[in-house]
């Protein structure tokens, strides 16, 4: 039995790699804040955990955590997947709330599961695991007017490489997706501020197939490792962006 936990799973792409995986025969922990939409998701899935939780929340965390491996015994592949994307604009016009807000999720909450996941893995018998963050292609591309949101895409791919480095010793295995355009809500709320600025929108491409990626990555053998992945529609603007 393979086992995932997957923060934001409720919506976008942490729900349709939660699918996917139900789909493949692993047990998925679903963690999000919306517990009715945690029990939808779960409704007729033996193997669908769902774990209500805040990720900005340590102690909620540990608890969903702690709720998970007790009924799994194990964890194998954290997917840290929850993020937001604040309202835009430029660095002055950017509201301290939404900045603060941004770090919080993206980045506090990212740092708090994958210790979670970290400190499970490596006290688990047989010893190890793998983690992949949810980045973005602005991590290494910035939209405009996303400051908050691009410093903390930035701030995971740093995590990403220091999680591969440490976890080197415990059999833990560290990688980061980032995904382009995928249909998500967020992406498509983006897309309909763009038309109504009278500008055309970037290409996207179906969530599904960022989900079947983050299924290549956890499915890697122990001595295989994607540590960075770019996955994104085809023509939009990544390289010359900006």
């Amino acid at each position: 039995m393979k086992t995932i936990l997957i923060t934001g799973a409720s919506s976008g792409i942490g729900r349709a790699t939660a699918e996917l995986f139900l789909a493949e025969g692993w047990t998925v922990g679903l963690l999000a804040r919306r517990s009715d939409l945690l029990d939808d998701m779960a409704a007729g899935q033996a193997r669908a955990i769902p774990l209500a939780a805040d990720v900005t929340e340590p102690e909620a965390v540990e608890a969903a955590f702690d709720r998970f491996c007790m009924q799994t015994g194990r964890l194998d592949v954290l997917f840290n997947n929850a993020g937001i994307f604040a309202p835009g604009g430029t660095i002055d016009e950017i509201a301290l709330d939404d900045w603060y807000r941004s770090v919080n999720v993206n980045l506090n909450g990212m740092f708090l599961c994958a210790r979670a996941a970290f400190a499970r893995m490596r006290r688990q018998e047989p010893q190890g695991g793998r983690i992949i963050n949810n980045g973005s292609i602005a991590a290494h591309a910035p939209r405009p007017n996303s400051v908050h949101y691009t410093a903390t895409k930035h701030a995971i791919t740093g995590l990403t490489r220091s999680l591969s480095l440490d976890g080197r010793g415990f059999g833990i295995a560290a990688g980061q997706i980032d995904i382009g355009n995928a249909r998500t809500d967020i992406v498509e709320s983006l897309n309909k501020a763009v038309l109504e600025q009278g500008r055309v929108p970037d290409p996207t491409m179906a969530v599904e197939d960022a989900a079947r990626s983050v299924l290549h990555m956890a499915s890697l053998p122990a001595e295989a490792n994607v540590l960075f992945m770019t996955v994104m529609a085809t023509t939009m603007p990544y390289v010359g962006r900006g």
